[in-house]
Order: structure tokens, then sequence, then C-alpha cells
């Protein structure tokens, strides 16, 4: 897999430059294919092109019924290269398969949520108002610089495509250097689809490349999935400028376990929710909170759980866990869990690299008891495979816990009582929130509260960062 090209205006065009990234399988370390990585000159091409798109009638003279047309193509598209998609995951991201195969089915799954919001949403409407008629018009925002990240890129890529295509914005879409090879078999689907040249421009780039595309003027919207850090910095640059910015950050979500919970029932989805992508993603309910009545139990059943957990060849069906990303995030990983026990956190199990699956980058899922929540690995995200059982004296106590983060991505609650659970759900500051499992859903909001975000993906609500909304008073009668 190596590619000479970027995808801007509709077809492959050189770089300017020789710089090339390799892309290292995770697993073990080989060199698994190459593109080119883009710089500025790369970056106002890509972006001269989704402005020039934006004012042809190809795309700027759409309705939303044509735009849900080439949407749903996409998705046709993505369907007949699933394989070759999943396949990608497997060896850059070292994704099981099972995962992979999963994060394309999720992917094609927001096209067709936002192809059929864009068939049905108003986008212009009369109002009756108080001075007289008025049309409201909800129009595009302009060019959007989306940044996806290394863990599921396809997916994360459809949250801001799905949204940006459907409003008849533009896309210079931004893909990471760990794991960009994905995005020739999208650009493959893109043409497939039939879009018009510079709707969906693609550049694998590094900081430096990606902050010039923030920073550049003719984009309008910047929408990131990534760190706090990153969407800090994103932050800043867009409100220097007055510019949109939609940040979907990190998470320190809490799976609160109730007393009248059973572990048969709940522990094997708990390890999983808990250990998702190997921990590899910002809404694994890495905090689980357990009452003291039941703290042990329920620590030994956990335990139990990860240590039953498959890690190896992602390409295997029956493989769980994946390693992390790179050496820079494995070594990264490995001092949280060493800061954890500095902390006075007991290591339950984990935290080793097995012999066999060595030089990759594999940690065993690790479980941290007698955490307290003011421990760093209670209160940053470590993204990896390492979960903090914390203890906790009554529900009010469970709720404060929860709740003491600077972050409020996501959550859960575990609990024979839907209805108890539900009202626990409400007192949660998080923007997503599971009863008795993990479950993000297309068609619903999601995003954080606090450090964790603004802005919504996924629902209706995804869609209106990427409008412009325009009111026409009417001559009164």
């Amino acid at each position: 897999m190596d590619y000479p090209h970027f995808f801007i205006d509709g077809a492959w065009r050189e770089p300017k430059s020789d710089r090339r990234i390799a892309v290292e399988c995770p697993a073990n370390r080989e060199i698994v294919g190459s593109c080119p990585e883009a710089v500025q000159a790369d970056v106002d091409a890509a972006v001269s092109a989704a402005s020039a798109a934006l004012g042809r009638d190809d795309w700027a003279g759409t309705s939303g019924a044509d735009r849900a047309g080439y949407i749903d193509a996409l998705s046709d598209a993505m369907k007949s290269r699933a394989m070759d998609l999943a396949n990608c995951a497997v060896a850059e991201i070292a994704a099981p398969i099972s995962f992979s195969k999963g994060q394309v089915a999720m992917a094609r799954m927001t096209l067709k949520f936002y192809a059929q919001l864009a068939r049905d949403f108003a986008f212009e409407e009369q109002r009756k108002g108080y001075f007289g008629r008025v049309i409201v018009r909800k129009e595009p925002v302009g060019v959007v610089a989306a940044i996806v990240p290394f863990n599921g890129p396809l997916f994360a890529a459809m949250l801001k495509l799905g949204p940006a295509l459907a409003s008849g914005s533009t896309v210079v879409l931004k893909v990471p250097m760990e794991t960009p090879l994905f995005s020739y078999v999208l650009a493959e689907c893109i043409v497939a689809a039939g879009f018009p040249a510079g709707v969906i421009n693609i550049l694998p780039a590094d900081r430096e490349a990606s902050e010039y595309l923030v920073d550049h003027a003719d984009v309008s919207m910047v929408s990131i999935t990534g760190s706090v850090v990153a969407g800090r910095s994103v932050a800043k640059a867009c409100g220097s400028q007055i510019k949109r910015s939609a940040l979907e950050l990190g998470g320190k979500s809490a799976a609160i376990v109730c007393e009248d919970a059973d572990p048969a029932q709940i522990v094997p989805a708990l390890a999983n929710a808990s250990v998702i992508n190997s921990g590899q993603a910002c809404a694994a309910q890495t905090r689980i909170l357990i009452p003291q009545s039941r703290y042990e139990e329920y620590v030994a059943a956990l335990a139990t759980a990860y240590e039953s957990m498959n890690m190896g060849d992602p390409a295997n069906p029956v493989t769980e866990l994946g390693p992390m990303i790179h050496e820079r995030h494995f070594q990264r990983v490995k001092a949280y869990i060493q800061t954890g026990l500095d902390e006075g956190a007991r290591l339950v199990t984990g935290g080793q690299t097995p012999a066999e699956l060595e030089p990759g980058y594999f940690i065993q899922p690790t479980l941290l008891a007698d955490v307290s929540n003011d421990m760093r690995v209670a209160r940053e995200e470590i993204f990896g495979p390492v979960v903090c059982a914390i203890p906790y004296d009554d529900i009010d106590d469970a709720i404060r816990i929860a709740n003491d983060s600077d972050m409020g991505l996501s959550g859960s609650v575990w609990t024979s009582d839907v209805e108890a659970g539900l009202e626990i759900g409400r007192r949660i500051h998080a923007g997503n929130f599971s009863i008795n499992g993990f479950t993000m859903d297309v068609a619903a909001p999601f995003g954080g509260y606090k450090r964790s975000g603004l802005g919504r993906e996924l629902g209706e609500e995804g869609l209106h960062d990427y409008l412009e909304f325009k009111t026409i008073n009417l001559p009164s009668a």
C-alpha cells in the first residue's frame, strides 16, 4: 500500500514536496505502506479546490435531496469496499478485525442517517413573526477543515463528512500521520459516488500543516476529534479569527455499579466497555465505581474478565484487543501504570506485554484497585487499557465521584432497576449516558460537557454546527 498522490479537486494530484509517511503496523512494527505528507502548498491547493466547489452550480445548486443521493452513493461505495476498509484498520491501527468491521458498519450507518436527514430537513421555511412574515434559511457554513484521530479515523471522518455534505458545505479532511492509508480507499469510494470535484479533499499531515489548515483564511469552520490539548489549540486559533469550531475531545468516563447489580450479568459487558479498542477510545468507561460492600467481589470478577480476553493478531477473528498505536504512546501508558502504583494503587492484573506478542506495542488490560478519585490515573485520560476501580459509600457518593472530573463525555450505570438507573443518568454531568451497557446512537447527539468539547456530533443536532442561519424579513401585505 504505497501511494504517490493526494486526493484534491476530484483527482490524484502530485504532492508539493518529497516528504513521505511510512506507516508502521503496531502489532509487529513492520512497515505496511506509505504516502506523501502534506505541506502548506498542498493545504492551499486543497482549500482552494474546496472554496471553488462551494460556488459552482454542480454543488451549490443542489437540493437536500440531491446531496442525499451523493451521500447514499458514498455509503454504497463503502459497502462494496467494506473488507478493504476493515483490512486497512487491521494493518495500520492493528485494531481487531471484528472491531474494524464494526467501524465500517457504523460509518455507513452515519452516512445513511445524514442522507435521510438531508431529504427531510427544512433548509428554508416561512414563519409568522411578530411584525410580519419571515423566511428562515439554513445555508452551508462554507469550507470545513475536518481533523480526525488515529484510533477510529473512518468512523470519525463520517461524523464530520455526513453533516457537512448534508449542509452543502465542502471539506478538507485531514487524516492522521499514524493511520492515513484508509483514506486512499475512501477517496476511491468518493470517486465512485460521483461527487463534484473539490467537494471532498484529503490530506495526511503533521502538526505544522494542520495548524496552517486551521488558520487558513478560507476555512470557515474546524471540526476536530482529538485530545483536550489539541482541542484547546484549535479553539484558540478559531477564537482569534471568530471562526466556528466543533470539538469532540477526551473523556474520563465513570461506570457506576449499583448495589443490586448481578456480577454474572454485567461484568462481561462492563469489562468490554472499559477497554474498547484497547482503551484507545475517548468514551471508554475507565473509572468503575463500585459499592464498598461488594468492592472485592467486583474487583475479582473484573480481573477474571480481563484475563480471559484474547489479545494478539488483529486479523484473527477471535482477537478482542490490539496494541497501542506506537512506541511513544506505549511508553506513555506504561508510565501511567507506574504512576498509579506510585500513588498507592494496587495492581490487580495486567500491565505487561506478553513475551509471545513482542515486539508489538501490546499492554495487557490493566486493573488498578484501591484508587481514589484524586489520583492522576483517575483524573487524566490515559487512552490505553488501564481501568481504575474506585469504591463508594452510597449512590450520592458515586454520583459525586462520577461528576468530579474536568471532563464529561460519557458514562454508564449498571443496575437491575432501570428506572433508578435513569434517575442516576439525569444527575450525571456527561453528554452521553447508558444504562447496562455502552451505546452511541447515530440518531442522537454525542458530545461532551466541560473539557470534553463543544458542539455535538450525530443526530439532527450534529447538522446544526455546519449551518448558517439567515432571516429574510418579507414586506407586510
